[in-house]
């Protein structure tokens, strides 16, 4: 578990630059373009990362897994066949979708509310193509457990990004609009980005050879390439039906609207916070898993799977709670908007079933059981359809939180049947999940209690830190004191980093 950890706190330190990056760049391109721009541009951006999702949302997982599968059993010649195998599909099919784009530009430009949003998406093309190769050669590196140079690389992408767009946005280059030089500066950051981990991957020994692998990685790539699709098309379908099914229970046009930009643009980002630590952990858990299973080391697999589950939902415990608490100060805090705190509070539980949809469904993918996940997602994405559809008549807006909780409460419950059934049959999670459950109400009630009272004398954001804090911190006690969870290898691994002696008090806790 010290590696592992490890690798996640790794991760997670990189994604949390690379965030904040792109949250600072999203501010600048918002006061550069204006409302109207900066709209064309999402609409073209919002279509390039859909197509970008059809090309290489399944291939990195399967290089990956694939890759660290083949390391195991010490076969390079398969390694390089694979990855070989999978950058060309996603380069081919880049290619083959930027050429009809490009060829049909004029009946396209017909589709959009304005015609700019075309050339701006023809500007998107070379990222589309970069971008594909870069993610299957990541893939690869992700299987090597080479993860600081893949989150470097992301990194150095976001920033290149940055530094292009000012350059060009900056009035040296007039006869370029500031859409077009958000586009351009994408797809420049896209090349370099490629080269830099295509230089890793060759440093690192790794080859291209020719290969026959095209069918397998294609057969195995798709079932996730569906799951990630299914996603990306499901979200403007809720954008959609969510509005006019609040219109049809009584609220007006821009009361409806209103409601779901609360819901969907500040409720469900903060929702959606945990999964930077679980997303994490899922990243490292597929080589991982995707090794031991190729060497048929099924202990090795039991305690990685139960011990990432249990993780999984001691985060998403830890965090509901707190959620729940001071979920109406939190929407304050962030976003000045009280709505969006009620709404944060009735819908916090949904964190627990998301969690564990997403690190059962990375479980299942490490070791070939992604036509599973699929259909699981299936079963559940269907469910939450028929919920937005209906629920809003009798809920409102909360129908959006609660057909998602459906969906992956659903999908979280056949994911983990397939794990005990078929990768660990002695898999054990009831206990803690009873016990998680039962700590949560203790800490929603003194974080709720101490965000109430200190409100009265303190600022939101002291009030908030004290009350979350004495909420997490009572959680963490308790499950300390009741020995839910092995926290001692976390303990180890972070005393070991700063040189700090471990106890023998320690040792036999």
């Amino acid at each position: 578990m010290k590696s592992l950890f490890k690798t996640v706190f790794i991760i997670i330190f990189f994604s949390a630059l690379t965030r904040l990056a792109g949250f600072l760049f999203r501010i600048y391109l918002s006061r550069k373009l204006g409302a109207e721009s900066l709209g064309i541009y999402q609409i073209s951006f919002s279509i390039f990362m859909v197509l970008l999702t059809i090309i290489a949302s399944g291939l990195p997982l399967i290089a990956s897994r694939m890759t660290a599968k083949f390391n195991a059993q010490k076969d390079k010649q398969k390694e390089y066949e694979c990855v070989t195998s999978a950058t060309i599909i996603a380069i081919t099919l880049s290619i083959i979708i930027s050429l009809i784009i490009f060829a049909l530009q004029v009946p396209l430009s017909h589709i959009f509310a304005n015609k700019r949003c075309i050339y701006i998406l023809i500007a998107l093309l070379p990222a589309l193509i970069f971008s594909s190769a870069y993610c299957t050669i990541r893939g690869n590196l992700w299987g090597k457990n080479k993860y600081v140079a893949t989150c470097s690389a992301e990194l150095f992408e976001q920033l290149v990004r940055i530094i292009i767009c000012i350059i060009l946005l900056s009035g040296i280059f007039p006869n370029i609009s500031g859409e077009i030089g958000a586009a351009l500066s994408l797809s420049i950051a896209c090349v370099f980005s490629c080269i830099f981990v295509l230089i890793i991957y060759l440093k690192s020994g790794g080859k291209f050879k020719k290969s026959k692998m095209y069918k397998e990685i294609l057969k195995t790539s798709t079932p996730i390439t569906g799951i990630r699709i299914a996603s990306s098309l499901i979200q403007p379908l809720i954008s959609l039906v969510i509005p006019i099914r609040l219109i049809s229970a009584g609220y007006t046009q821009s009361q409806a609207v209103s409601l779901f930009g609360i819901a969907s643009g500040m409720t469900m980002p903060l929702l959606f916070i945990p999964m930077t630590i679980i997303g994490s952990l899922s990243y490292a858990l597929i080589p991982d898993l995707s090794s031991a299973n190729a060497k048929g080391d099924q202990k090795y697999i039991t305690e990685r799977v139960s011990a990432s589950i249990i993780f999984s939902m001691f985060t998403a415990f830890f965090i509901v709670p707190l959620f729940m608490g001071a979920g109406q100060k939190i929407g304050l805090f962030f976003f000045d908007n009280a709505q969006c705190g009620i709404l944060l509070e009735k819908s916090a539980w949904v964190i627990i079933p998301i969690c564990l949809t997403n690190i059962s469904s990375s479980i299942l993918n490490a070791v070939g059981l992604e036509i599973k996940s699929f259909k699981n997602y299936i079963v559940g994405g269907i469910l939450m359809l028929i919920g937005i559809w209906v629920l809003p008549i009798y809920v409102g807006i909360d129908a959006l939180t609660y057909s998602m909780g459906i969906c992956f409460t659903i999908s979280s419950i056949l994911n983990i049947r397939m794990i005990k059934k078929k990768v660990c049959p002695y898999l054990k999670i009831k206990k803690q999940f009873f016990y998680f459950t039962l700590f949560m109400i203790p800490s929603l009630a003194i974080t709720s209690f101490v965000s109430s009272i200190l409100s009265n004398f303190f600022n939101l954001f002291f009030t908030l830190a004290i009350s979350c804090s004495l909420g997490g911190i009572f959680f963490i006690l308790l499950c300390l004191i009741f020995n839910i969870i092995n926290l001692s290898s976390v303990i180890v691994w972070v005393k070991t980093n700063v040189k700090i002696k471990k106890t023998k008090k320690l040792r036999t806790k």
